[in-house]
């Protein structure tokens, strides 16, 4: 087979599609026969000089996929299999790829770095393949520049694979050192200095050690700084990345270099080509994002006990900085596309104008005031973009008390704008802009209202008006729109939009059925903003509300009628249905809200549902997610009465729950088990069986994602209220799951920010579940069921108490979990209670919390403990 895998690869290749199906099922039935030889022929023939590039480029990607993929439990199984093959072969395997790194092919070279990378990353971490760093180290002196390139590029890959801690501090200097040296200004092979100054960008997350040294810093400073005056753009380009990665990384270490940065970042924003500019664009983004963090986090009140200190590099650079801004913000390109996706100079530049406006807030205004005066009249069009542009970016910052006066001056012009300007890109920033205002500037905690009755009318019908304009205008009407409305929800019975709420419904729905509806996003936008119209809209428009439940529904139906001809029309046609499966759950969810309406709603409960099951006969995730979330919206209104759609719709909450593919999908739907076991109550009961083994498949499988989990803890909890004591049968299955997932989410040492804060999330699911199964058996004969159980949960109490990294949510969360404890199981948990190491404690800081949440439930548990403890 070894003879013939060259050829089985290159047909792996061919055109037509009969060979290449063949060579492709020979050589999985290669992987699945002999993986060990399947594996060696693959490094032999990506080290083999003699072979075509195709097949080895091709040897090389199959190779790198067996050691990696993006599902987590693929990639899993993957590693499994790596680490238990056979020593001899991975020696070979590891000898070939290394040899690899010395080929005269390029793609044969950059193929093997990439692969060596992937097996350090699952080697590394298990102390297997220890020589691994001093052999590529060895490689970077005296050696051709390519075998040089090649190498450095390695290393850059294996740091991007593994975290700091898996190598020691000696071969972190090394690392450093080499690729330092190949950045190097006299570095006679552009290749070279490009492959190092990459490096240097994954290595960064390692030099911790480094960066603490004066001296160690200033070199690495010093030789970063250089290569941004690199004569090739790739080593400029990537030089820049290494600045932006070292502004997040090691902010409290930039000053003694800010100015130096300073000076060579607006010289390249200025007069450096696209790539290299829009970097250097980002450093100062990246010290906004850094100094918007420890302002948020120490509210401008430094002390000693601040992690970093804040520098006011952007106030500091205020002055000098802003103009460089303003001026990108000429360099819009002609036909730049309204797409989602185009980034250039201009809207970097607006983008890290609205980071400094946050930065520094009032101190903004007088610098961009002059720029936008000057500009907005002017005749070429880039002038009065900019300075559009350059107003919208600035208005999250500023206090209100600053920016209200110059709005209100600006606004009737910009409404002129909107409908009379020639040019279609000033139309969209206009609108955009109105949008900010809208968003920032209006609504219940504004004190000087920007819309008032002499306005309103005026601005309701320019941005109607607009919904006719070019598809990239229209959209930004609606999102304009959209945070009027929703300025206006907090009112309670009476809102300004009441006289227009029929005419700005009829106009989303015509928006809705324009022709190029498809483009820039136009039709979303048009039911985001219908949706939040009508979820702000007050009881005076109920009666109109009503009336659009029949117009979402006849669209829907239309929609389901309609021959489905091409899969992209068909996909098109999902996507409809979707939005108006997302429009009827908000029409729902504000009619289910009051008796009068709910009423009314239900004279339409079994046309909607149908609905909604024919929808989920048409087979596609996205608009199951949609139809799902609908479908808890009308249990919730229903109430018992959603019993009776129960036989028809459980095959599809089954599907919904086995749907480990999409997992939003499986999320939602064991979401909308709970609405359904709170609408139902003990008339959830006969699905009970089915739904419970599908939740505890779903746990034990390594397929689903994460992040549904602790919804389906808490779902056990949802269960056990609606069937109380009937949930006797599932507690030997439920408990040990929810005790072994307890035990993994104490310890969070060291975790990262995403790590901790899934950690709350599981937590919580876990607390959820535990509140709701001693809820609904309380006051049962069966309680004394759930007294084996006590201990472990109070100790889960204390080590939560005693990690001290809850989020607020859990906090509230285990309080009650400790008040219902008590208020079940009475003097059986009294001395238990009494016995726990910091129950006492825990209720004395909930007792005394600021969040009003935290201590009306600590107030609870409190009464409930001395109840127990008293009896």
């Amino acid at each position: 087979m070894a003879m013939e895998i060259t050829q089985v690869l290159l047909s792996a290749q061919a055109v037509d599609s009969t060979v290449r199906k063949h060579a492709e099922e020979t050589l999985k039935q290669f992987q699945e026969q002999n993986l060990p030889a399947f594996l060696l022929s693959l490094s032999g023939e990506l080290a083999s000089e003699e072979k075509p590039v195709e097949s080895r480029k091709l040897a090389g990607l199959i190779l790198k996929n067996a050691l990696d993929a993006k599902e987590q439990h693929r990639k899993y199984e993957q590693v499994q299999r790596w680490l238990s093959l056979d020593i001899a072969v991975k020696s070979q395997i590891r000898a070939f790829l290394l040899q690899t790194l010395s080929s005269t092919s390029p793609e044969a070279r950059s193929t093997a770095s990439q692969v060596i990378a992937k097996v350090a990353g699952i080697e590394l971490p298990q102390k297997q393949w220890p020589e691994l760093i001093g052999s590529l180290l060895s490689k970077v002196h005296q050696v051709p520049p390519h075998v040089k390139q090649a190498t450095l590029e390695t290393l850059g890959y294996i740091c991007e694979e593994i975290g700091p801690e898996i190598i020691d501090q000696d071969q972190v200097n090394k690392i450093l050192t080499a690729v330092v040296q190949g950045m190097n200004a006299n570095e006679g092979s552009p290749e070279v200095r490009l492959a190092a100054t990459r490096a240097l960008y994954n290595a960064l997350g390692f030099a911790q050690v480094n960066f603490s040294n004066d001296m160690e810093r200033d070199y690495i400073m010093r030789v970063v700084c250089e290569a941004t005056l690199s004569a090739e753009i790739k080593i400029r380009q990537a030089a820049y990345e290494c600045l932006v990665s070292i502004g997040s990384t090691y902010y409290e270490k930039l000053a003694p270099y800010i100015q130096d940065i300073f000076n060579i970042t607006s010289k390249a924003i200025r007069e450096d080509e696209e790539p290299v500019a829009l970097q250097a664009i980002e450093f100062w983004s990246s010290i906004c994002d850094e100094e918007i963090d420890i302002i948020d986090e120490y509210g401008g009140d430094f002390t000693a006990d601040s992690d970093i200190p804040c520098y006011y590099f952007i106030k500091q650079a205020l002055s000098a900085l802003v103009p460089i801004l303003l001026e990108t913000l000429l360099k819009q390109e002609e036909d730049q596309d309204q797409d989602e996706g185009t980034w250039n100079i201009a809207m970097a530049g607006g983008t890290c104008l609205g980071l400094v406006a946050r930065t520094v807030g009032d101190d903004i205004v007088p610098l961009i005031m002059p720029f936008i005066e000057e500009n907005i009249s002017k005749a070429d069009w880039r002038h009065r973009e900019a300075a559009t542009y350059a107003f919208g970016s600035i208005l999250e910052g500023p206090s209100p008390d600053k920016l209200t006066p110059i709005v209100n001056v600006a606004l009737n012009f910009m409404l002129t704008a909107l409908t009379k300007d020639p040019n279609n890109h000033v139309k969209d920033t206009t609108a955009w802009t109105l949008g900010r205002i809208f968003e920032f500037l209006h609504g219940s905690t504004v004190e000087t209202p920007i819309i008032t009755p002499a306005n309103c009318q005026q601005i309701i019908t320019v941005l109607l008006q607009s919904m006719n304009d070019a598809p990239n205008v229209a959209e930004k009407a609606c999102g304009a729109l959209y945070f009027l409305a929703q300025g206006y929800e907090d009112l309670g019975t009476t809102s300004p939009l009441t006289p227009y709420f029929q005419e700005i419904v009829h106009s989303l729905l015509n928006v809705s059925h324009r022709e190029d509806a498809e483009e820039s996003r136009l039709r979303t936008a048009a039911y985001e903003t219908l949706n939040e119209v009508v979820r702000c809209s007050t009881d005076e428009t109920a009666r109109l509300v009503v009336e659009l439940v029949q117009v979402i529904m006849t669209e829907l139906h239309n929609t389901l009628e309609a021959q489905k001809l091409s899969s992209d029309t068909r996909e098109k046609q999902n996507e409809l249905h979707g939005q108006l499966c997302g429009c009827l759950q908000v029409i729902i969810q504000k009619l289910g809200a009051s008796d009068p309406t709910k009423y009314a709603l239900m004279q339409y409960a079994d046309q909607i549902m149908n609905l909604f099951l024919r929808v989920f006969a048409c087979r596609s995730a996205t608009v199951h997610e949609e139809a799902m979330l609908a479908i808890g919206a009308l249990a919730y209104a229903s109430g018992p009465n959603f019993t009776k759609y129960m036989p028809d719709f459980y095959k599809y909450l089954e599907m919904g729950l086995q749907n480990f593919e999409e997992y939003q999908v499986c999320a939602v739907t064991v979401g909308v088990v709970g609405d359904i076991c709170r609408a139902l109550e003990d008339k959830t009961l006969p699905y009970c069986d089915g739904i419970m083994t599908l939740l505890l498949k779903d746990l034990s499988s390594n397929q689903l994602h994460r992040s549904v989990k602790p919804p389906i803890f808490s779902c056990f909890g949802d269960i056990a209220l609606a069937i109380g004591e009937n949930f006797e049968k599932y507690l030997m299955y439920a408990m040990p799951m929810l005790q072994s997932a307890a035990e993994l989410s104490v310890h969070t040492s060291g975790a990262d920010d995403e790590m901790i804060e899934y950690t709350n999330f599981l937590r919580n699911g876990i607390l959820e579940a535990y509140s709701g199964i001693f809820q609904g058996f309380k006051n049962s004969p069966k309680t004394q069921l759930l007294i084996p159980y006590a201990p472990h949960i109070l100790q889960f109490l204390d080590s939560l108490y005693l990690e001290k990294d809850m989020d607020d949510i859990v906090i509230k969360t285990a309080i009650g979990v400790l008040g219902d404890l008590a208020d079940t199981l009475g003097n059986n948990a009294g001395s238990l209670i009494q016995q726990s190491l910091s129950s006492k404690d825990f209720l004395n800081e909930c007792l005394s919390s600021d969040d009003h949440l935290i201590k009306e439930s600590a107030e609870w548990a409190r009464m409930a403990i001395n109840r127990a403890i008293s009896v």
